[in-house]
């Protein structure tokens, strides 16, 4: 009874320090506890409350690039919006990755901030094997990456492995986030974080219509469930 009282008592910091622990090994160590105990999920405190998904509606999207006239910073921004891509995939995006003529975007590695300077990185494999995808463009990207291409192609040494989101080398997180902060505010939308784009993109493919495979597809989780958890409330409001 005593017991029992204090698990009651300190489960939540019980959780959290289980949940260090497993997430330590499997990062530094590479420990599968699925493979180990193949009845073992997560290690998530099912007391916890999720942190607040921020998104914008397409109104506010068209807000927030109205104010921007560099079409890099556009198309940038277009792709986070209606590909849903994490930042890391954004950043490791590169010419080679576009067909403007079936208007595809495949995604097939990214760029960590643990990847070194703009100068000095690496590629490493995405997230997940469902990571690795191939996007269908709308036209209003396809369109402005048309013109963007035909502009880099004016850059002194430009091949189809330069950047999207840059030239010969990628842009920085921290180049991509000011930016971000500061369209925001002169155009006068609410702050979001630049993973937020994610959640905008599945608001507009929900509110669009598109059922659950769409959704996971562009945002590449391994499972539905993933989505159906992430964004439930959205497929039964459909509503940012």
């Amino acid at each position: 009874h005593v017991g029992s009282n204090i698990f009651t008592k300190y489960k939540n910091d019980i959780y959290k320090f289980l949940k260090s622990i497993m997430n330590y090994a499997t990062a530094w160590h590479e420990f599968n506890f699925v493979k180990v105990y193949p009845k073992m999920t997560n290690f998530n405190n099912p007391n916890e409350i999720p942190p607040e998904q921020l998104c914008f509606t397409y109104e506010e999207f068209k807000q927030f690039i109205s104010v921007e006239k560099d079409l890099k910073w556009r198309c940038i921004f277009e792709i986070f919006y209606y590909c849903g891509l994490r930042k890391g995939e954004l950043r490791g995006s590169q010419w080679k990755d576009v067909d403007l003529e079936r208007r595809t975007l495949s995604i097939s590695k990214q760029i960590t901030d643990q990847g070194g300077t703009v100068t000095n990185f690496h590629f490493s494999v995405p997230k997940t094997k469902s990571s690795i995808r191939t996007l269908k463009m709308p036209k209003v990207l396809t369109d402005d990456l048309t013109k963007l291409k035909n502009e880099d192609k004016n850059i002194k040494g430009f091949n189809n492995d330069f950047f999207i989101a840059g030239a010969s080398f990628p842009l920085s997180s921290n180049t991509l986030s000011n930016h971000k902060n500061e369209n925001c505010k002169i155009a006068g939308v609410k702050q979001i974080r630049i993973h937020d784009f994610r959640h905008s993109c599945a608001s507009l493919l929900i509110n669009k219509g598109a059922n659950v495979q769409v959704v996971a597809k562009y945002l590449g989780h391994t499972k539905i469930e993933e989505t159906l958890k992430t964004y439930s409330h959205l497929f039964l409001s459909t509503s940012c």
